[in-house]
């Protein structure tokens, strides 16, 4: 059976931490930040863990970590 490949999409929009878990980035930070306030901007700056262990283990099966 051949390898699998990883998923280039996911490749881009994830990454796996030392503990195994998945991280992500938020969203709704690329434009139009004039009207967000300072603290809902400075919020989005932080990473997102993916939530449930379903979630995680489909993620890292995609990352092939």
């Amino acid at each position: 059976m051949p390898k699998m490949k990883t998923h280039k999409g996911a490749k881009k929009r994830f990454s796996v931490t030392g503990k195994g878990k998945v991280r992500r980035l938020k969203a709704y930070k690329s434009h139009i930040l004039t009207k967000k306030d300072a603290k809902r901007k400075r919020r989005l700056r932080r990473p997102a863990i993916v939530g449930p262990v379903g979630d995680t283990k489909r993620m890292r099966r995609l990352l092939q970590a």
